[in-house]
């Protein structure tokens, strides 16, 4: 089935700037620098992209809210984000949408850089709040059970405030199979665990092919090459694995991938050339796709 879709946009967040070599594993600079070159820090530009579906029945779905603006400035600055506003809701105005006409956020985890944006920009003395009032959050049965009870590695990875305010709003749907209520039949879940457990990984169909949200498992257009993986991740192995299980996937359906990460690459195909090398094709440096 096909969501009856008005629109689909790629929207822009916050961005940052991160430790080429984290980003790139163990791939050795003189490789990555080629893909994204650092600036005089070793830091890499990286977006934090979200999906946005406007479904004919007047729902608007927004897959992932980005880095957000949560951060005090201190933090601001050591996480390297770039921006001091929440860029997401300037982002989403600027398609007509505002926070309260939300109907539905998917996260693919609760990383701050995927789920900050859930939350209202920082202010000295202020408590923590939602941004978006009215949506309902749908957020895969393990990765929200890491967020509760995380491991030393990645425990800075996570908002503590966040799961209470979620919690507190009674809008939460936590799912662990293929489909959810909230969203129905025409959106479908597949789950990774090699770059956090359970990331969930949101497949929509559309007139144009399927469009599976890549989260974590792969950020952006380089790391469709299948040996490369994030410092992050915590199995590269494992999530080499399922990373080329997803592309076959994508690939057969003739299907898009979306990159949250990818500084100049909103969306591509896959291709495989002779030697079983994946890489993106036919990029797309935004979705607007009416």
């Amino acid at each position: 089935m096909l969501v009856t879709l008005v629109q689909l946009h790629s929207i822009a967040g916050n961005s940052q700037r991160l430790d080429g070599g984290a980003m790139f594993g163990n791939a050795p600079m003189a490789v990555w620098r080629k893909w994204c070159p650092p600036d005089e820090h070793n830091r890499i530009g990286l977006a934090c992209r979200a999906l946005l579906v406007r479904e004919t029945g007047g729902r608007t779905v927004l897959l992932e809210t980005g880095i957000g603006a949560f951060f005090e400035p201190a933090m601001r600055e050591r996480f390297g984000v770039v921006e001091d506003r929440h860029v997401l809701l300037d982002s989403l105005a600027a398609v007509g949408v505002t926070p309260d006409a939300v109907d539905v956020i998917v996260l693919s985890h609760m990383h701050f850089d995927h789920a900050g944006g859930m939350l209202a920009p920082w202010r000295e003395g202020a408590e923590a709040r939602l941004a978006f009032p009215q949506a309902r959050v749908v957020v895969g049965r393990r990765a929200w059970e890491r967020a509760l009870t995380p491991h030393a590695r990645d425990r800075a990875s996570f908002i503590p405030a966040l799961a209470p305010l979620l919690e507190a709003a009674g809008r939460l749907e936590i799912v662990d199979g293929e489909h959810s209520e909230v969203l129905g039949s025409d959106y479908s879940f597949t789950y990774s665990d090699g770059h956090t457990p359970g990331l969930l990984l949101t497949r929509v169909a559309t007139p144009r092919g399927p469009v599976t949200f890549m989260g974590d498992l792969i950020p952006g257009a380089p790391w469709v090459h299948l040996p490369i993986t994030m410092g992050y991740d915590r199995f590269p192995e494992r999530l080499i694995d399922e990373k080329r299980e997803m592309l076959d996937r994508v690939r057969a359906e003739d299907g898009w991938l979306f990159f949250t990460h990818d500084e100049h690459v909103a969306a591509a195909k896959v291709a495989v050339d002779g030697r079983g090398r994946y890489s993106a094709i036919e990029p797309q440096s935004d979705v607007h796709w009416l």
